[in-house]
């Protein structure tokens, strides 16, 4: 990763998945969801069994954080790359192309008015390709191992998260019924009964008759409008296209190589507070957990004069270090290098930090 991408790198993740991470349901059921009148269960359930589904369709994310509006000119030349993309996907509105058959073949396309990126995965086999930058990686994975993850969120990754908030941290509405790109659904709200939390709920859009999650929305506490939300525009279920899950880099991209197959299978059984192989520790539960990352993780030494000063507009002075607070996130950067964030106040992660 560049230096320069630690901030947006650090706030993604936890916009996308923090805000609406909590302990995992260990029983979960398994039935497909039954009647004119389901539960929350029987609509939980259901998402599950949507795994090996196939569709293809268009995914709209939009967002409104309170982070400003990245500036042109020489502050945002000296932050292009990462840095620039990761803002950018925080402070606008993005339209993707989603294409699905079954668990292990998936092609997401986020494209722009001059490039294109991709996510492709065929089984074992995953390629990432940014036109922009003629870059591609291709990355083998371990068997029955998760693809990477390019920060595009899709409706069943966020809904998968937001579910396992589900007890006790949080109450679930009763069912009720919506359409989301032509499509009924049954919508379910979920609410933190912590008050520590920036998260005001999180809303579940389920397809009734797949139990394919079609839209999230996240609301922040205290806001009216929606602060992050991604949903399909246009669905249609049946197999995309084999080819669509095939990738050969153009001629002249520079290619990465990464091969995981070897690498063991030791994800499961963790526990709070432990660090992970990502370095990462947890602290808290619920919505209220916050993430550490070790020292050295906001080394902010090599910026150029630029983008320290974007630094210091996006975030402010507070003991110990500089922080930002958007609508669901607080980050956290201490003068030692160590990144805190979470879906809680800064002054949550400043303690958290002693």
């Amino acid at each position: 990763m560049k230096k320069s991408a630690w901030l947006p790198a650090v706030i993604a993740p936890v916009v996308v998945a923090g805000a609406v991470a909590a302990p995992m349901i260990a029983n979960a059921a398994s039935t497909p969801i039954a009647g004119a009148d389901p539960s929350a269960a029987d609509v939980i359930a259901s998402v599950a069994e949507s795994s090996d589904a196939q569709y293809s369709g268009k995914l709209e994310q939009t967002s409104d954080l309170g982070l400003p509006e990245l500036p042109s000119g020489s502050g945002a030349s000296s932050l292009q790359g990462d840095a620039s993309d990761a803002l950018s996907m925080l402070t606008t509105s993005h339209t993707a192309r989603l294409f699905v058959d079954g668990a292990d073949k998936q092609r997401v396309q986020v494209t722009t008015q001059l490039a294109e990126q991709d996510l492709v995965r065929n089984g074992s086999d995953v390629w990432t390709w940014d036109s922009k930058e003629r870059e591609a990686t291709h990355v083998t994975l371990p068997a029955n191992a998760s693809a990477p993850h390019d920060g595009t969120a899709t409706p069943a990754e966020l809904a998968r998260q937001a579910i396992s908030a589900i007890t006790p941290s949080t109450s679930v509405s009763k069912p009720t019924s919506t359409s989301v790109a032509g499509h009924d659904a049954w919508s379910i709200t979920l609410s933190p009964k912590s008050s520590d939390t920036l998260v005001g709920s999180v809303q579940l859009a389920v397809d009734q008759q797949t139990g394919l999650p079609l839209r999230v929305t996240v609301a922040a506490k205290g806001q009216s409008t929606p602060a992050f939300q991604v949903g399909f525009t246009s669905l249609d279920y049946g197999a995309p296209a084999a080819r669509l899950f095939d990738f050969t880099p153009p001629s002249g991209a520079e290619v990465t190589t990464k091969d995981l197959s070897a690498e063991g299978h030791h994800r499961d059984g963790g526990h709070r507070g432990d660090h992970t192989g990502s370095g990462i520790a947890t602290t808290g539960s619920g919505w209220d957990t916050i993430a550490e990352l070790p020292a050295g993780t906001a080394d902010t030494s090599s910026l150029g004069t630029d983008a320290t000063g974007l630094l210091d507009q996006l975030t402010r002075q507070v003991d110990g270090g500089r922080a930002v607070q958007t609508s669901l996130v607080s980050v956290y950067l201490t003068d030692d290098g160590r990144v805190f964030a979470g879906a809680v106040p800064v002054s949550a992660l400043v303690a958290a930090a002693q």
